[in-house]
């Protein structure tokens, strides 16, 4: 049994991208960003009260990277993993790694756009700050690409960053970074990909969030 629980247009995402990819049998529980996370029964799973939570036989695992190791692990005629055997072992571990660096930055501009409910906790120079250190992130992103994706061929290190990045773009504009735009686009048009996509819950309710100027 597999059983995956999520918030839509969360890090859990990359998880249920991931699945689909793998095109395994799985069971989604989806829950709505909000003080449910932190209650029964669900608690008792992630104390955290966050999401991903992955149920995967009597293993349960809380955290996107390790999801995705142990996932590509289980099911390695996919191809989506590499074994420590294989040459790009470590920079498919970093690329799985580094979505979290860029989703942390994403986490932090969510807070100040969306999650705060009111205008004065709101910080325009946070806003800034963060704007340009995610911006960095994905700069780094299209530095490194030479293809169609991260590694010589398609990985779930494509799923990971791939996924921070389509978080990313509500708060980053995609066009200066050419290279990342284009292979992000062919990420997005994988059927897998589009499954994972939100239906009518939604975290954000707008596409892009501008920082607001910092007074003068």
């Amino acid at each position: 049994m597999i059983r995956l629980h999520h918030c839509p247009q969360t890090r859990s995402m990359r998880s249920l991208w991931l699945l689909h990819e793998l095109g395994v049998d799985f069971e989604v529980e989806t829950y709505p960003f909000d003080k449910t996370l932190r209650q029964e029964p669900y608690r008792k799973l992630n104390p955290t009260g966050r999401v991903p939570t992955l149920e995967i036989g009597d293993v349960v695992l809380t955290e996107s990277g390790a999801i995705a190791e142990y996932l590509c692990e289980q099911f390695p005629e996919a191809g989506l993993g590499r074994d420590p055997s294989h040459f790009e072992r470590a920079a498919w571990l970093n690329w799985i790694h580094f979505a979290e660096t860029i989703s942390q930055h994403t986490a932090a501009l969510t807070q100040q756009h969306v999650a705060l409910y009111d205008d004065a906790m709101r910080s325009p120079i946070i806003m800034q700050l963060e704007a340009k250190r995610l911006a960095k992130t994905l700069a780094t992103v299209d530095a490194a690409l030479q293809g169609p994706s991260l590694l010589a061929s398609f990985s779930a290190a494509d799923i990971g960053v791939g996924q921070a990045v389509y978080m990313a773009q509500h708060f980053v504009e995609l066009t200066p970074f050419p290279k990342l735009k284009t292979w992000f686009n062919g990420l997005s048009a994988r059927d897998a990909f589009q499954k994972s996509l939100p239906g009518d819950t939604r975290l954000y309710a707008r596409d892009f969030y501008a920082p607001w100027p910092v007074p003068e």
